[in-house]
C-alpha cells in the first residue's frame, strides 16, 4: 500500500477537481510520486560481483529509478541517512534539548496563501526567541546554537505548521571564555519562550501586512480589511501559544537517532496506510489531544490527496536550518571552539563513506551490488529499441 497506488487509481479525478488551485511545485511532486520506481523514469540492472546474484525487484530483472522528490514517501530513507552521517561529526559532547514552536490554527488561512513568507517568519521568530531568552542573564546568559526543522502537518494530514528545534544543553559565555550549562531540565522556561515567540511572530505579521507582502485571497479574503486583521491579532495576543520542551536527550548517538525521526519526514509515510478500496483510504494516526491514542481515519481518495499535497513546499525552500553559533557561516570554527571549552578532543575530518544501509546489498551474500547496465525510459518501453 503506497501513496503512489492512490495516485494511480484516483489521480486523474483529483486533478480534475483541484488543478486550478494547484501550484507548479505541487504538480511537479504529483507527477514525480506517480512515476517513482516505474519504467517511466528508466532503470538499471544490478548484479553481485561475488556470487553473481542479479537483483530482481520485479520481472524483468531491472530496478526502476527513484524520483528523488523531497515529498515522495519512498525517496527519503537514503537522503536521511546521508544527512545524518554528515552531521555525526558536528555533535558536541553534551546533552541536547528538543523544543517545538507552534502557531495557532487561526493562522492557517494565511499560511495556505503565503507559504514562503509565513514559514520564513516561523523560522526567524522561533530562532530569535530562543536566542534572545538564552542570552538573558536571568535565564542562561549564553549564546546558543540550534538546528531547526519545519513540519507543516499534523497526524491527520491537516495543516499544522510548527518548528522542531534541537539545541545543545548550554552555550558560550558572553566573553566566550567558558561553556555555560543550562540549569533547567527543559532548556528554558516554556512560558517565557511562548510569550516572546508570540510577540515576535505577531510583530512580523504586522510588518508583512503593512508592507503588503501578505496575500489575502480565498479563505483569507476577510483579512483584507485592516480592522479584521487587527481584530485577529488582538484575539491571538490574548491566548498563550504552544511551545513544548522535552527533557534533555542522551548521548550524541541517541541524538542522531532522534534526529532521524524528524529531518526527512513527509506528510505521511507508506507504512501508516492501512487500506484502499479504490474510493476510500484508511490510515493510522495519533490523537495527541487525547493522550496520543492511536486511531484509524478514513477519507475519500480525493480528500486524502488534497491533504497530502497541502504540504508541498515552495521551490527552493530550505526546511532544515541552523542558527546562533551553529549558523552556516561560522559553524565549523564555533564547533571546534565549543569542543575546546567542553574539554573534548578535536574531531579529525574524514571522508565519510555511505552508510551501510544506504548501499544496494545482495539478497544472497550481502555484498555491495554493482550496476551492469542502465536503461532509459524509452528502452524499457520498447524492449527492442537499441540506444546505440
Amino acid at each position: 500500500m503506497e501513496v503512489a497506488d492512490i495516485l494511480h487509481e484516483q489521480g486523474d479525478r483529483f486533478l480534475d477537481r483541484y488543478r486550478a488551485s494547484f501550484s507548479y511545485q505541487q504538480l511537479k511532486a504529483f507527477r514525480a510520486i506517480g512515476k517513482c520506481r516505474t519504467p517511466e523514469l528508466g532503470g538499471h540492472l544490478d548484479a553481485c560481483p561475488q556470487c553473481g546474484q542479479k537483483r530482481c525487484d520485479r520481472p524483468p530483472a531491472i530496478s526502476y529509478n527513484s524520483c528523488r522528490n523531497r515529498h515522495c514517501p519512498k525517496c527519503q530513507t537514503q537522503a536521511r541517512e546521508r544527512w545524518l552521517a554528515a552531521r555525526e561529526q558536528e555533535l558536541l559532547p553534551t546533552r541536547y534539548f528538543h523544543v517545538v514552536f507552534t502557531v495557532p490554527h487561526e493562522l492557517n488561512v494565511l499560511a495556505l496563501e503565503n507559504a514562503r513568507v509565513f514559514y520564513e517568519l516561523l523560522f526567524t521568530a522561533s530562532a530569535a526567541t530562543a536566542i534572545q531568552v538564552a542570552r538573558d542573564p536571568q535565564h542562561l546568559g549564553a549564546e546558543i546554537g540550534m538546528l531547526s526543522i519545519l513540519h507543516t502537518w499534523g497526524q491527520n494530514l491537516l495543516l499544522h505548521p510548527h518548528i522542531h528545534c534541537v539545541i545543545p544543553r548550554g552555550g558560550l559565555s558572553p566573553q566566550r571564555s567558558r561553556w555555560i550549562h543550562s540549569p533547567y531540565p527543559f532548556f528554558l522556561p516554556a512560558k517565557v519562550l511562548s510569550r516572546v515567540f508570540r510577540g515576535k511572530f505577531l510583530a512580523g505579521l504586522k510588518r508583512l501586512y503593512r508592507r503588503k507582502q501578505l496575500c489575502s485571497s480565498g479563505p483569507a479574503s476577510l483579512l483584507r480589511d485592516p480592522k479584521q486583521f487587527a481584530l485577529l491579532l488582538r484575539r491571538l495576543h490574548r491566548h498563550d501559544w504552544v511551545v513544548y520542551a522535552k527533557p534533555a536527550l542522551g548521548d550524541p548517538s541517541q541524538v542522531l537517532r532522534y534526529l532521524g525521526r524528524y529531518t526527512h519526514r513527509v506528510a505521511i509515510s507508506n507504512h501508516r496506510l492501512v487500506s484502499f478500496d479504490g474510493e476510500l483510504v484508511t490510515f493510522r494516526w495519533r490523537d495527541y489531544a487525547r493522550g496520543s491514542k492511536q486511531k484509524m481515519m478514513t477519507l475519500t481518495a480525493t480528500e486524502f490527496l488534497r491533504r497530502f499535497f497541502l504540504h508541498v513546499l515552495p521551490k527552493g525552500f530550505v526546511r532544515i536550518r541552523y542558527f546562533g553559533f551553529l549558523a552556516n557561516r561560522w559553524r565549523a570554527d564555533m564547533l571546534a571552539f565549543a569542543r575546546q571549552l567542553l574539554g573534548a578532543a578535536p574531531v579529525v575530518a574524514v571522508e565519510l563513506a555511505p552508510p551501510a544501509s544506504a548501499l544496494w546489498r545482495c539478497p544472497q551474500c550481502g555484498a555491495r551490488m554493482v550496476i551492469l547496465r542502465r536503461f532509459t525510459a524509452v528502452e524499457l518501453r520498447y524492449p527492442f529499441f537499441d540506444s546505440s
